[in-house]
């Protein structure tokens, strides 16, 4: 039980690592706030953590607007009284090419420019911005975002997505170093290809299969559970001197 008693709330956990982690944590002994764009997908992870005999809780957010994110972490104070973990998992990639260009900055819509930067850093800003006060009340707490290995490599072909991933690793820094005197670890794990729904469409083209294989000395993208441990390490007491770490989980392909 590395979480016991503990409250989380994890964004992006209809599908991905973030359901992983989601069901992770309640094994571990968390009480669990699932959040994400796609009410339903939340509600069905929280079904499927309730049927297995944890507690959690389904709420549709959309983390690009502050509003939702206040009644995200209402939500977590209403059910089960205080709040512990932020995972600030949600965010929007190839997964979703129908909706934003994913292109170099020269070819990328203003629109779509902001509306990428509000889901991967503004979202994550927000979280932490209404978790940390509660944090600090309460001597504590632990907020673990999600970037990406974009935003240590360069990786042609989505400037808004690596821009918003760099952003993210600027902001775990600084957060670390303002809040850790308050108790709260703030850390950063960056994947590499994940097997989720986020790379889908990107995977069963056999060119980019084969590139995002063949870039991991593993020869293999990450499975989402392998993302999720990390990510309940971070989050749990084994992890009590880790702060302001940013951590790549890519299979070695930034060792290179």
């Amino acid at each position: 039980m590395q979480l016991p008693g503990k409250v989380a709330v994890i964004t992006g956990a209809a599908s991905g690592q973030g359901k992983a982690a989601a069901h992770l944590f309640t094994q571990a002994g968390a009480r669990v706030i699932v959040a994400d764009w796609n009410g339903e997908g939340a509600e069905e992870t929280a079904r499927e953590i309730r049927g297995k005999g944890g507690e959690a809780v389904a709420v549709r957010t959309d983390v690009s607007q502050e509003a939702d994110i206040k009644i995200m972490i209402q939500t977590a104070l209403d059910h089960f009284g205080r709040l512990d973990i932020l995972f600030n998992n949600a965010g929007v990639g190839f997964s979703s090419t129908n909706r934003f260009t994913m292109a170099s900055v020269v070819d990328t819509p203003e629109e779509h420019w902001d509306a990428i930067l509000a889901i991967n850093l503004k979202g994550a800003a927000m979280g932490s911005k209404h978790a940390i006060p509660i944090m600090v009340k309460q001597g504590g707490g632990v907020i673990v975002n999600t970037a990406s290995i974009n935003g240590l490599v360069a990786l042609s072909g989505a400037d808004a997505y690596t821009a918003s991933k760099g952003g993210l690793i600027a902001l775990t820094r600084v957060l670390a170093s303002d809040w850790g005197p308050k108790g709260i670890r703030v850390n950063c794990i960056c994947p590499a290809g994940v097997d989720t729904p986020m790379v889908a469409g990107a995977m069963a083209d056999p060119q980019t299969a084969e590139y995002l294989q063949m870039n991991s000395p593993l020869g293999r993208v990450a499975r989402p559970e392998e993302i999720a441990q990390v990510a309940l390490f971070l989050a749990s007491d084994a992890a009590s001197y880790v702060n302001g770490a940013i951590i790549p989980v890519d299979g070695g392909w930034t060792a290179r």
